[in-house]
This record gives structure tokens, C-alpha cells and sequence, in this order.
């Protein structure tokens, strides 16, 4: 079977940091709305349970991820929005990085499976 929990997890790994980098926009594109609390996606923590889990293939992909409120961000703006346009920036950036990473292995598993049945 060419498809199997690496590149399982690499499909969701690359879906989940889509759908943060989603959320992590939204941060920064309200950073001036009163009351806005900020968003995130924590699709490591759901990745990591599902491959530690005994059927780690059909766990991962079984595995959604959820955009959340992050309680653990208080107001950092008197009128009440909660989010760091630096921090978010940030966050941004590394998450970018981690989905170009995720992508270029998936590209590259790919080519050599290619390779080993000698389709171009």
C-alpha cells in the first residue's frame, strides 16, 4: 500500500498548519477589534495522539482539528483584545515554515516512490 502513517501524517501535518495559518491571519487582522480573543489550532497535540495511539494509521486519519479560543491569553489592550500583532507575526512565520518543511518532505517521499516504480 503506497499510502502508510508517514505520509498519512505528513497530509495532516500539512492540513493543520493550513488551517493555523488561517487562524493566525485572523489574529492579526483583528488585532484592533475591541474584545477580540485570540484563535489557535493546536493540531501538534492532536497529531501526536494519534500516532501514539495503537492504530496510529486510522487515528491520524481520523484526525481533525478545530480552531479555539487560546485561554490562556488575557486582554493585552484596554479595550479588551487579547492579541500581540508581534507575537501573532511570529507564530506566523514559524508555522510557515513548518507547513514548506512538511510539504517538501511529502514532495520528496513522493519522488522516490516515483522513482522506485520508474513512473516519471
Amino acid at each position: 500500500m503506497l499510502i502508510d502513517t508517514t505520509q498519512l501524517a505528513l497530509e495532516r501535518s500539512i492540513s493543520g498548519a493550513s488551517q493555523r495559518n488561517e487562524a493566525l491571519a485572523a489574529n492579526i487582522a483583528n488585532a484592533s477589534t475591541p474584545g477580540y480573543q485570540r484563535v489557535d489550532v493546536d493540531f501538534h497535540s492532536a497529531l501526536a495522539a494519534a500516532l501514539g495511539s495503537s492504530d496510529a494509521k486510522s487515528a491520524v486519519k481520523a484526525t481533525s482539528f478545530t480552531t479555539q479560543a487560546d485561554p490562556t491569553v488575557g486582554a493585552t489592550q484596554a479595550d479588551g483584545n487579547s492579541i500581540d500583532v508581534e507575537n501573532e507575526s511570529a507564530k506566523l512565520s514559524a508555522n510557515a515554515l513548518e507547513q514548506s518543511a512538511a510539504v517538501s518532505v511529502a514532495k520528496t517521499r513522493n519522488a522516490i516512490l516515483r522513482a522506485a516504480m520508474g513512473v516519471n
